[in-house]
């Protein structure tokens, strides 16, 4: 969703312990195990398919052409450094991407957050994962607004 309708759905993503790098996903930790769900990217004829959902190579190949209108709503990625699912790599390098690639009035603001512990859900303990939640909505509430909904 994030690569694909961006700010025109939302107005603020949190993208927690992503798979984002679906050309390498298979090479890191588990992402071997989920070939037959995803497919192989080093299989020319199912990358091509793969291509069109990975969210890291569509921020170059089709988020950035200069016909697009697509900009990235305001973000916080977190990932854990011992996250055993997940390699944090995914993470790491989509916000790399976001903040050096793409001009910043297409990316206002990308965030991010490592917990050094914790696994597959971002924190080790209760109070690690208060303070990822507490992370969670400050952001939110920031970047949303905090005036309540007229719906």
């Amino acid at each position: 969703m994030l690569t694909r309708h961006g700010h025109k759905l939302f107005g603020a993503v949190v993208c927690q312990v992503p798979l984002l790098d679906m050309w390498k996903y298979h090479k890191l930790l588990a992402g071997a195990s989920w070939m037959a769900e995803y497919g192989d990217p080093d299989k020319p004829e199912e990358w091509a398919f793969i291509r069109s959902f990975s969210p890291y190579h569509r921020i170059s190949e089709v988020c950035l052409d200069g016909q697009a209108d697509w900009r990235c709503p305001k973000v916080l990625f977190t990932t854990s450094t011992k996250d055993d699912r997940v390699h944090p790599a995914h993470a790491r390098k989509m916000v790399k991407r976001l903040q050096e690639e793409v001009p910043q009035h297409r990316a206002p603001q990308v965030l991010y957050w490592e917990n050094i512990e914790g696994g597959h859900g971002g924190a080790a303990d209760n109070s690690q994962r208060a303070y990822m939640w507490s992370l969670t909505y400050e952001f939110l509430w920031k970047a949303i607004g905090n005036t309540p909904s007229k719906l």
